[in-house]
């Protein structure tokens, strides 16, 4: 496994990650074997991952419950990552959307973000956490400055409850701002071979600030692994019915495509999976790509 440097936190972190949004379950990702679930965070752990990405706003707290009993006796060979700003139950910030009957707020409010730690640490059986992100920038009418939300950050990090600061789903103008109050270490956009948006901003701009990026759904939700075919539904609240690569004319090209390299996964020995994540880790400016799992 390789192992690269997060920003300027020391941390060094594998090139593949582990995500665990489907972890949390839910009507977007269908009940969680919650054993099964820990044996592959273990697993993935026992194969030398040792980023792995989870966030309270899955499965409302489930993600990170199961995270914690998976590294219980492995928390030194983890670089743990969870977030901040997506609160529930809740009525401060700004909704954001509704899930089994419960509305979920976006707060980046230096209050609700002391309370959000608390809660991960505790759920996540730990008392620092590795990486701490911003899940989405807070939004009007309750847009809290990020300057604020920086300087909670920052304190959190004084504080030793947490290592490296990160924001996730956040424009480069967006970086400027938190860095124009401290150290910015990790962001964590969205990017594929079928996704390449951020190769004409965010890319380029963490290359020249030194900050590392954790991307995420490389492998679009396993549609780049081949796995998913034309047969394969999908019931209707299920995440990937709102992904466009699904609908069918566009998955029949995608598959297409993927056909297409098995010459060379075959010349270098290779999953097609393996094939995409290989590609994705060599681009320039990626230095994890996090991939989901909840099998062993």
């Amino acid at each position: 496994m390789e192992y690269r440097t997060l920003g300027g936190s020391g941390l060094k972190a594998s090139a593949i990650g582990l995500g665990t949004w489907a972890v949390g379950g839910g009507p977007w990702w269908g009940p969680t074997d919650e054993e099964e679930a820990v044996r592959a965070i273990q697993a993935a752990v026992d194969a030398g991952i040792n980023l792995i990405d989870t966030a309270p706003a899955y499965g409302f707290g489930k993600s990170e419950e199961l995270v914690g009993k998976a590294i219980r006796g492995r928390r030194d060979r983890v670089i743990l990552a969870t977030k901040c700003g997506l609160i529930w139950d809740d009525p401060r910030g700004t909704p954001f959307f509704t899930l089994e009957g419960r509305s979920i707020h976006r707060s980046l409010r230096p209050d609700t973000i002391r309370e959000e730690i608390e809660g991960s640490l505790r759920r996540l059986g730990v008392d620092c956490i590795d990486v701490y992100q911003t899940h989405w920038p807070a939004i009007p009418p309750e847009a809290t400055p990020i300057a604020d939300t920086m300087e909670c950050l920052l304190e959190l990090q004084r504080q030793g409850k947490i290592r490296a600061i990160g924001a996730s789903n956040v424009t480069c103008e967006q970086m400027d701002e938190y860095r124009a109050v401290g150290r910015l270490d990790v962001c964590q956009p969205r990017y594929s071979m079928l996704d390449r948006r951020i190769e004409g901003d965010i890319l380029p701009y963490c290359i020249r600030y030194e900050i590392a990026t954790l991307v995420y759904s490389p492998l679009e939700q396993g549609l780049l692994t081949g796995r998913i075919g034309m047969d394969r539904t999908f019931s209707p609240g299920e995440y990937r019915n709102m992904i466009p690569w699904f609908k069918p004319e566009n998955r029949r090209r995608v598959l297409a495509m993927l056909e297409g390299w098995r010459d060379l996964c075959d010349a270098h020995r290779c999953t097609l999976g393996q094939l995409v994540l290989a590609w994705t880790i060599a681009q320039p400016g990626v230095t994890v790509a996090l991939v989901g799992a909840r099998k062993s």
